[in-house]
């Protein structure tokens, strides 16, 4: 943390920390009160951590301004550009100016659930699933008003091109590239062998009704708990107007990333 705050502070530009940062802070820097008054207030946030630091602060400042440059402190970091081992390295090349920002489009999961109102949003998946009783769910899907099918599994996945690399892979998934407008709908462990994974238009819309009710269900967004749900709830699945702006350096494309994280062999990697 110390080596960052000089790095840029050695620039002539100003350094904030959130209240998450305070204890690492040490009289550096200027705090302020919390997430979202940090994208108002920089041009830029190094969020440091793993995956799910990054998920959390695109979440927290969707919508801003502010793009958001993922320094890994984690393991994979598929949505980290930087690691904390070259992050002097990393700084030059974007005060140089040697960067793009990939605007990632969120999703968003909306129902009423026990006579409240939720909306929940994510980068990578919105999740609905089984909990700790070994039983499966039973779930009707529709997309755009249309039957689709219906699912007895231990949850189903709906997951954003970023998200591809996440939940959905380990569930057998594609890998989806950033760019390419689409979701996918993943179920996890169906009873039927022939349910597949499913890619669909990123503009559909998702209705996804819960029916048998023999173990508990959850809604879920980026793996945070949001709803229990009950026979007869609804989720609505869609895109959503917000969308998280990721700094991509020079150098660190998405191919070369999953060669990296991923140990993908061959002649080229």
């Amino acid at each position: 943390m110390k080596k960052i705050v000089k790095s840029v502070e050695k620039t002539g530009r100003k350094v904030f920390f959130d209240p998450s940062l305070s204890a690492h802070a040490k009289g550096n820097g200027i705090l302020l009160p919390d997430t979202s008054e940090l994208a108002r207030m920089c041009d830029m946030l190094l969020v440091i951590g793993g995956d799910g630091t990054v998920l959390r602060v695109a979440r927290e400042t969707a919508g801003s301004n502010a793009p958001l440059l993922g320094i890994n402190a984690g393991r994979l970091g598929f949505l980290t550009t930087a690691s904390t081992s070259n992050i002097e390295t990393s700084l030059k090349t974007l005060w140089k100016g040697r960067y793009i920002v990939d605007p990632l489009p969120l999703i968003e999961a909306t129902g009423e659930f026990d006579g409240r109102k939720h909306k929940a949003i994510a980068l990578n998946d919105i999740l609905i699933s089984r909990g700790a009783n070994p039983r499966l769910i039973e779930m009707e899907v529709e997309v755009d008003g249309e039957p689709l099918t219906t699912y007895r599994s231990d949850g189903l996945i709906v997951s954003t091109p970023a998200g591809s690399t996440a939940y959905s892979l380990a569930a057998g998934g594609a890998v989806v590239t950033p760019r390419a407008e689409v979701l996918t709908l993943n179920p996890i462990c169906p009873q039927a062998l022939s349910n597949r994974p499913l890619i669909i238009s990123f503009a559909s819309t998702i209705k996804v009704t819960v029916l048998k009710h023999r173990a508990e269900s959850y809604l879920s967004a980026d793996g945070q708990m949001q709803a229990e749900l009950r026979k007869g709830d609804q989720v609505k699945i869609r895109r959503s107007r917000q969308k998280a702006r990721l700094i991509r350096l020079e150098g660190n494309s998405f191919f070369e990333t999953l060669r990296h994280k991923l140990n993908w062999s061959g002649s080229h990697a």
